[in-house]
């Protein structure tokens, strides 16, 4: 059993929490979270880049000369790729990156960067972070207080105040908790679960595990 301290969002601790230890404390496989991570940066990728074939390259339907008897290279087209406006061979054409990636592979990736935190003393558990009102400098005391450079924080649900507090913060992300994935955890320094949602994820990630 993963026994975490627990902080509250003044940088005092207050107790610890028992963290499942088929979630918090996984075997790391580096080949594994390079494979969800490149699947979900590929996911992101718009694939609308486009160049002209001669298929769509407007004009070049007379031939320029006749085929013999010029002294010049043949030539059918003024849209030839070797022409100047001519078309793009072998140019970029619009595709889907996306490859798939199975849950329980995702699931697993996400439980070992949360392990690799864990191990190298980056994952944080507060009480609760609240605010009376959307501040910036609320927030950026709690950062400085904790000496947070680049962090994600995972909230149980949505907190208007303290995501606008943070939002111009930089290095700072707020998200939620079934928001989770394995490149924002691995991009950040560290990883703040406030006590509700790390609970939350330890039950979505530890279902069904034998």
């Amino acid at each position: 059993m993963a026994n975490v301290k627990l902080f509250n969002q003044g940088c005092q601790e207050i107790g610890t929490v028992d963290l499942a230890p088929e979630v918090f404390e996984v075997e790391v496989q580096p080949e594994l979270l390079h494979l969800v991570v490149r699947a979900q940066l590929a996911a992101k990728r718009a694939g609308t880049h486009s160049v002209k074939t001669r298929a769509y390259v407007s004009g070049g339907g007379k031939k320029p000369w006749r085929q013999k008897g010029t002294g010049r290279a043949r030539a059918g087209s003024t849209r030839s790729p070797l022409w100047r406006g001519g078309a793009v061979v072998h140019g970029p054409q619009p595709r889907d990156y996306t490859f798939k990636v199975n849950r329980k592979v995702r699931q697993l990736a996400l439980r070992m960067a949360l392990s690799a935190k864990l191990v190298e003393d980056q994952l944080v558990l507060l009480d609760a972070i609240a605010f009376p009102e959307v501040k910036t400098k609320l927030m950026a005391k709690v950062v400085s207080d904790f000496s947070w450079k680049k962090a994600l924080i995972v909230l149980p649900e949505s907190d208007n105040n303290l995501e606008l507090s943070a939002r111009n913060l930089p290095g700072i992300k707020v998200v939620r908790q079934d928001m989770l994935n394995v490149y924002d955890v691995l991009l950040h320094d560290h990883v703040v679960m406030m006590k509700d949602a790390a609970l939350k994820v330890q039950e979505r990630l530890g279902h069904g595990i034998r």
